[in-house]
């Protein structure tokens, strides 16, 4: 039986998704305890390989089980060996073939910023605290040369492996709270090695007047990773939806 997760954490602790050799991983310790509920070994397949730090809200995942246990006990089950900040939310028997990864069809992230001197004492955690003022306007009127099909390689961090860096971004917000929290929302076909974090960094300098919103199709088109933005830290993001 080909079975499909879904879950959310708290990536704080963890040293993102995929599991590694020197470091606990989310991947890690989902295979682990199905193991302790099956005595079997399953190699877990995700949707995507988020960053040391990142978190998610809505995170897919499947693995092949011989043990037949009810959808609805699964999560029941595998919480009880799971820490409380990694969370199995449901789970569904899917396709022989169904694959988290490859049959995505685009996935939505979320990146806040705390634009305030003081971090509050749970934003501190999950969000990137920038002290000086952000014009929302101008961050909300460059979001608009990012979207559709482009060659983001110049949004890219060293060490990206994929075939091609052409992506296609649907979908990118900028909004600003009451309590001085702004929300930037992507939507794409798929993303790059640190391409949220890129994005969201250069969004923040178009903010502080570093970069001007009509500069970013010359970045783009440059494909020079030194003009666009800082890549801004792995705690203000969340995955939050893949559509399958």
């Amino acid at each position: 039986m080909n079975i499909r997760l879904r879950i959310s954490y708290d990536g704080t602790a963890y040293h993102g998704w995929q599991r590694q050799e020197n470091a606990i991983t989310v991947q890690q310790l989902i295979e682990e305890a199905i193991f302790k509920i099956t005595g079997s070994m399953a190699s877990v397949c995700g949707c995507s390989r988020t960053d040391a730090g990142v978190h998610a809200a809505s995170y897919y995942c499947n693995y092949y089980s011989e043990k037949k246990i009810p959808c609805e006990k699964i999560p029941i089950a595998l919480n009880t060996a799971l820490p409380l900040d990694v969370r199995v939310e449901e789970a569904c028997f899917v396709d022989d073939d169904f694959h988290s990864r490859f049959w995505a069809k685009d996935k939505t992230y979320r990146y806040y910023i705390r634009n305030s001197h003081i971090s509050g004492a749970f934003s501190g955690r999950y969000s990137y605290l920038v002290p000086t003022p952000l014009d929302v306007a101008a961050m909300q009127k460059a979001t608009e040369h990012f979207l559709g099909k482009h060659d983001f390689a110049g949004f890219m961090a060293t060490g990206g492996q994929q075939k091609t860096t052409i992506r296609t971004i649907n979908k990118l917000t900028v909004n600003k709270g009451d309590d001085n929290m702004i929300c930037i929302e992507i939507n794409a076909d798929a993303y790059l090695y640190n391409m949220v974090r890129i994005i969201a960094g250069t969004l923040a300098y178009v903010g502080q007047g570093k970069i001007s919103a009509d500069e970013i199709p010359d970045i783009i088109q440059s494909k020079d990773r030194k003009r666009a933005g800082i890549t801004a830290p792995a705690k203000g993001l969340f995955l939050c939806e893949i559509n399958y």
